[in-house]
Formats: C-alpha cells, structure tokens, sequence
C-alpha cells in the first residue's frame, strides 16, 4: 500500500499521460466548461454514498466515489498546468498553507475556547487576507456560492452572519421567527397575491434552513433523506397496486394511504439501518425469462426491506439496492436456475416479514421456514435462503 503523496503522483502522471498528444482523444477534446456536470455528477454521487453509509451501507463504495471527484480536480488542475497557470502541487501547497494559517490554535500560540471562538477567529482571519488581496475586508458572507442549493446557501449565509454575532440568543427565538412567517405566508395565501406568496414562502424556507442551523441538522440533508424515504414508499405503494391488479390512477387516495401506512409501519418493524452488515459492495447479475414477473414479486419485497431501486433503470432490467447488494435482473431467452444464493437478514423479526411478504405476493414459494433461516423460489425458478447472523 502506497502513502498519500505516492498514490496522489501517480493518479497525476496517469492524468498527464490521458492528455497528451498520443494519450486518450476523449480526455484530450475537455475543457473547463465540458467538466462542469461531471464535477457536480461526482460530487452528488459523494453524497449519495455518504447517505448509504450513514443508514448502515459499507465504506467501500465512498472511497471509491471520493476517488473520482479526486480525479476531477486533478483533470481541472492538468488544464491550468497546460496553460502554465498552476499544477497540483500548488492546489495542495495553497489548501495547506491556509489550513495552517487559520488554524494558529493548533499550529501556532492562539489558545481557543471551544469551536464557536474556532469560528469567530476564522472569520476575522478571512476578512484579514482580504483585506491585504483587495485592500478592503469585503463582506463576512463573501464565499457562499451563488450556484450552491438554495436551501444550503440559506444555511450557510446565516451561519457566516452569526459569527459576527448577527444571530438569535437562543432557539425560542428562530422557533418564533418562522411561526411569525408562517402567520404572513397565510396572509399571502389567502390575498391570492402570486407575488406576495413568493416572497413570504421564501421567508418561510430561509427561516427554516435557519432552524436546521440551530438544531445542527443540515436542510438539505434533511431534506434529501426525506425524499429519499418518500421514494421508497411510494414505490411499495406502487408494487402494492400491482400485486393487487389495479390499474395505473385507478386507486383512490384512500387506498393508496393503507399502503402508506403499510409501508411506514414496515419501516419502523426492521431494526435501526446501523445493525445492518457492513460488507463490500457486490453485485449479483441474474436472467429472467419474464422480467415483469419477477419485478412484481422483488418490487414490494424490496420496499419491506428499505433497498431503494436506483433510477433511471435501463431497458430490460430491474434494479434492486441495499447497502452492500445490488441486485440486477436482466431480461434474457434462459433464466439463471440452478443456484441458491444466501443473504443475511438483518434479525429474525425480518425474516417473518420476508416469509409473509412472500407468501402473500407468491403462494406457495416458501420451500423452508425456520428460527432465523427462510428459503423460497421466485418467479424466475432462483432459490433464495435469507437467514440471520445467528442463524
């Protein structure tokens, strides 16, 4: 295993080696502007597995993704040595350099009391160099990109103003603000003011990412992991009206509200995402003759589970998620019969919700049922054995 600063100069060499004359065309036809989505591509893929991981999913596949948003600013650090403006040495001489210099509590003689008087040195130390890059210290909210998501720029700006002291004494006050702006947004409704409605239901959103600061529970985090959960549901929703033949909009919202229930109850039933096993990512690749088949029989088994179906899914396959499975079946003229394949569950409660689950969407799959241990056939004649660590 190579150190940091090897493995860092070898990812350059290979970076320099794509780009030049006789490297890869596809490399070498890139500028600025055409790795712009796949910066951001990279970097929403980073939090994507930060979630997973953070609901119990394995390490492996973030450092894999952290490694391709390295890449990207080692490609836009290539350009700019090309141009002779910078190289990579000088990105990472630049962030260490300021790394140490704003932390004088670490690195120099500065004492702290605790990381709000951390913050508060920060921002005098940010306003000092710009004061002695431009001759004018600029404005403490000077940073916060005004591409960044609208819910994380609101964040971040009040953040930047309370370390200038700009900022509630307590929550009872941001609790209130926004109850205050609740109050203007119903006004707003009811006047039909469409403009008017604009303007106080942003008021509403900045006031809550304003709330999430305080509660230090980031909005668009919170945000991203509800609709997340709203996915997820819907789609047992979904799997649930197939199961039971009704016909795409031909359910009343009544009916579609049991299967919400249904799905929120399955959630709370299964044990907290961190019990879950932490294995490598794998990838089990199978043939079905009848693809819809089989897609309505793992769809709702899916949902009991918490896997998600990533999206969009191509053509002829059905794509099924967890935090260290991905399951992918691929519409083919044979089926991959002649295999069991073993999964661990993640307690024996999860293995009866399995069994009913199976049971109720294909009588009579069930081949064996015990403590902790459960076998089945699906549509596709596959034989699967889940069972617990235990068991």
């Amino acid at each position: 295993m190579g150190t940091p600063g090897t493995e860092l100069e070898r990812l350059v060499d290979i970076m320099r080696r794509l780009r030049a004359p006789d490297g890869c065309p596809w490399d070498r036809e890139q500028t600025l502007g055409t790795l712009r989505p796949y910066l951001l591509e990279e970097a929403f893929e980073v939090l994507d597995e930060m979630d997973r991981v953070t609901e119990g999913g394995p390490w492996h596949p973030l450092c894999e993704e952290l490694g391709d948003l390295l890449f990207q600013i080692v490609f836009h650090a290539q350009l700019a040595a090309e141009r002779g403006e910078f190289t990579m040495a000088d990105v990472s001489r630049a962030i260490s350099d300021k790394l140490t210099r704003r932390h004088p509590h670490v690195f120099g003689e500065q004492r702290v009391d605790g990381s709000e008087q951390v913050l508060a040195n920060w921002a005098k130390l940010k306003a000092e160099e710009r004061r002695k890059k431009t001759g004018s210290e600029g404005s403490v909210l000077d940073g916060v990109p005004s591409a960044a998501p609208a819910l994380l720029r609101a964040e971040r700006l009040t953040e930047k103003a309370s370390r200038i002291g700009f900022d509630w004494p307590d929550l009872a006050g941001v609790r209130g603000k926004l109850a205050e702006e609740l109050v203007e947004l119903d006004e707003a409704i009811a006047s039909g003011d469409r403009a008017a409605i604009e303007h106080e239901l942003g008021d509403v959103l900045f006031s809550l990412a304003n709330l999430a600061r305080f509660v230090k529970t980031p909005a668009e985090d919170a945000l991203r992991l509800a609709s997340l959960r709203f996915t997820r549901r819907f789609q047992h929703i979904e799997a649930a009206l197939r199961a039971e033949g009704v016909p795409f909009g031909g359910a009343t919202l009544e009916h579609m509200e049991r299967h919400w229930q249904a799905a929120k109850a399955q959630e709370k039933s299964l044990p907290p995402p961190t019990t879950l096993p932490r294995a490598p990512l794998s990838t089990l690749r199978l043939g079905v003759v009848d693809l819809e088949a089989q897609a309505a029989f793992w769809t709702p088994l899916a949902a009991l589970l918490g896997w998600i179906i990533p999206a969009p899914v191509p053509a002829g396959e059905a794509r099924y998620e967890s935090g260290s499975i991905r399951l992918v079946f691929q519409r083919a003229k044979t089926a991959a019969t002649g295999a069991t394949l073993t999964l661990e569950a993640p307690s024996e409660h999860a293995v009866a919700l399995i069994r009913r689950q199976v049971e109720r969407t294909s009588p009579g799959a069930v081949l064996e049922a015990g403590a902790g241990r459960l076998t089945f056939r699906d549509p596709a004649g596959l034989v699967w054995e889940y069972t617990t660590q235990a068991g």
